[in-house]
Formats: structure tokens, sequence, C-alpha cells
């Protein structure tokens, strides 16, 4: 079901929430889903009956305007995911999935995550841009775009989201591989805080967040927390299609998963609902780098500069610091699943034969992106 066309700019929360209707709605596992299929049989997305054409317009507009090309990372530039297919593959072949029944459970737990957008503390656009905002996305931040975004990733009443809908591929695909709590040992095994667990200590966060601004200070630090925030959930976003990849093709293998594919076919429907969240994102940061700021006492800055000191401070963060952490995990979670087997060290070999991660004598991690950066990672301290 195509998005029809449409000029208009404005729009309320209860707009962009609605839905199209649906001939089927969508149920993973026995679990009621958003989404649902129409008279086709076409899966539809939630929530994309009018946030689809309005993001396509606010960028038509925003291009009439500037003429400027829409912010964008290239995807061959991001490294890929570890482990690849063929990795995981070889290692489900050898009998060896609980990597990938742990990743699946930690992109599933990654995705509720979501559900904390709706209480992000919001600054008036308005008042730090000189620049009107009426009529485009980023006026509708507060609209309604960062509630559907919640919603698609954490569920909203009785329909689940992305985080439910991975786990029920997961269930599918291996055949319920993990309790509550082994899905609880396991997260915390990774870092991941369990629902349910103790809170962060956000003032502890605010603060290291203060201490380590990018944008000059007159700029209202809500205003630069909220970017970090939208520049992040972007990166993410684009650098999630590699995980849609990997799961889909892993996930449709029938000769090493259960499910007849159909545990692929759920990743599928939620690659496709992750397309209107890079969206609304790209066009407004787009609009706010074409427009100019003003700082509490009046001073006025370029956008395209204060964009880019936020855009190069997190692709640093995800590239290399957050990237190295992430590699340390995985490795860590495959050289456990593997411990006392016999071929344990011919095993590992074989699989980082078949990747772009080197692993040195020492146990340190070499990846080298499409991009032409380095990722050196020092190996765990005994």
């Amino acid at each position: 079901m195509s998005a029809t066309p449409t000029d208009q700019l404005e729009y309320t929360a209860t707009e962009l929430l609605a839905s199209h209707r649906y001939a089927e709605p969508l149920v993973a596992n026995g679990i009621a889903c958003h989404g649902g299929f129409d008279d086709d049989g076409t899966y539809v997305s939630p929530r994309t009956l009018h946030r689809v054409p309005a993001i396509a317009a606010w960028e038509r507009r925003r291009v009439a305007d500037s003429g400027t090309p829409i912010l964008h990372l290239p995807l061959e530039t991001w490294p890929e995911h570890f482990p690849n297919v063929a990795q995981a593959k070889f290692l489900i072949g050898k009998g060896v999935s609980a990597p990938t029944v742990s990743e699946l459970t930690r992109i599933g737990t990654v995705e509720g995550f979501g559900a904390m957008m709706r209480y992000l503390p919001l600054p008036d656009f308005q008042t730090a841009i000189a620049d009107s905002i009426q009529g485009t996305a980023v006026e509708h931040i507060r609209k309604g775009l960062f509630e559907a975004h919640s919603r698609d990733e954490a569920g909203w009443e009785d329909e689940a989201g992305h985080d439910r809908m991975w786990f029920a591929a997961r269930d599918i695909a291996f055949e319920h591989p993990v309790s509550a709590d082994q899905t609880a040992t396991l997260l915390a095994r990774m870092g991941i805080p369990a629902p349910g667990g103790p809170m962060p200590d956000f003032e502890k966060i605010r603060a290291a967040a203060i201490a380590s601004r990018a944008l000059p200070h007159d700029i209202p630090f809500e205003l630069e927390s909220v970017l970090v925030r939208m520049i992040g959930l972007l990166f993410i976003e684009l650098s999630a299609f590699r995980a849609f990849t990997w799961a889909e093709d892993v996930l449709a293998d029938p000769n090493l998963v259960a499910g007849d594919g159909e545990a692929a076919r759920i990743v599928s429907y939620i690659r496709q609902d992750e397309t209107p969240h890079v969206g609304y994102l790209q066009v407004a940061l787009s609009e706010l780098r074409d427009r100019t700021w003003q700082g509490e006492g009046g001073r006025t800055y370029p956008g395209d500069q204060m964009i880019q000191l936020l855009w190069d401070k997190a692709l640093d963060e995800s590239l290399f610091a957050r990237r190295g952490d992430f590699l340390r995990l995985i490795v860590r979670e495959i050289t456990g699943a593997v411990e006392g087997r016999t071929d344990a060290v011919d095993l590992l070999d074989e699989f980082f034969v078949l990747g772009s991660v080197e692993r040195l004598d020492d146990g340190t991690l070499i990846e080298r992106t499409p991009g032409g950066t380095e990722v050196r990672v020092a190996p765990l301290a005994a």
C-alpha cells in the first residue's frame, strides 16, 4: 500500500499516529503485533497513513527552500555485521547457536529501550533557531514523531512492537531457546540491564554529558542533548540495516533453523517499519543544518557548523569506542559458547577466517572497515 503524495505540511499527533486499515493483523508466534496486511496480502507498517507522506512533503519543501542534499551516512562505509552471515551459519552448523540466540535477544532488548524516547526532555526548538520551523519535521518532533517512533520500537497497549517481534523471530527459529530467567542472565552477561532492573543515575549521566559538550555553551544544553540522541539514533537505524540483512539471511536457511522462513519474514517487517525512522531523522537534522541558530545571548551560528560538530563526535564514538566494545562483547559470547569443546581452537580459527575481524595471538581484535578506518580492540584484562 503506497503512500499518497501530499503537499500538507502541518499535522496533529493523532494524524501522525494513525495507521491504515488492515485486512488482516500481524500475528507472530501467537503474539498480536502492530502493522498488518492489505487486501493483497502485502505487509503495511503501523502509523504510516500520514507519517510517510508527511516526511516526503517536508523533504520536498526543504529541498525547494535550500537546495542542499539530505544528511546521509553511506551504508557501504559502515562495518558489516559481526559475526557476518557466513560466520553465524558456520557456528550454527557446528551446533553453536547460543551466540546467534544472544544477538537476537540483545537486539530485541535494545529495541525495547526505544520507549524512553517519549520521556526525553524536549527543548522549544523555535527559540534556539533564528529561522521559522513552521511546517517542518523539526516542528513535529514534539507533535507525534518521537511518540510514533517509541510505539514502533516498544509496542503500544496490546500490540507488540519490535522488541517482542525480535523475540518471536528468535523463538520460532530456535524453538524457544531461553526462558525468562535465562534471558535475564544472558542480558546481564552482555552488560545490558534487564527490564525492571535498577534505573541508571540520570543526574550522573547528565553531568557527564554537560562536561563533554561539543557546542557553544550559549546553545541550550537541552537542544544539544536531544540532537545527540537523534544523530545517535540515525546511526543506529542505518547500521541496523546491516543487522536486518544478516538476520534475514541466517533465519531464512531451513537447513539451519526452524520455522520455514517465518522468522526471516518477521525481521523483514521490522526492517520496513524502520524506514520512516531513518526518513524523519534525516529530514529533521537536515532542516536544522540548513538554518541559522541563535544562542541564549542572541549570538547566531551557522546550522551546518553546529550539526557537523555533533555529527563528527557521534560518528567517532560509533565507529571506534562503541564498536570496539561491541566486538569484544560478541567475541566473549562466542568463546564462552565453545568453551570445553575439544575442537574449540580449530573452530575459532575457522570462524575468524570467514570474516573481516582479525584476532591476534595476544587476543587483540582488529577490524578494517570498508571506509578505510581501523578498529583495534585490546583484549580484556585477565
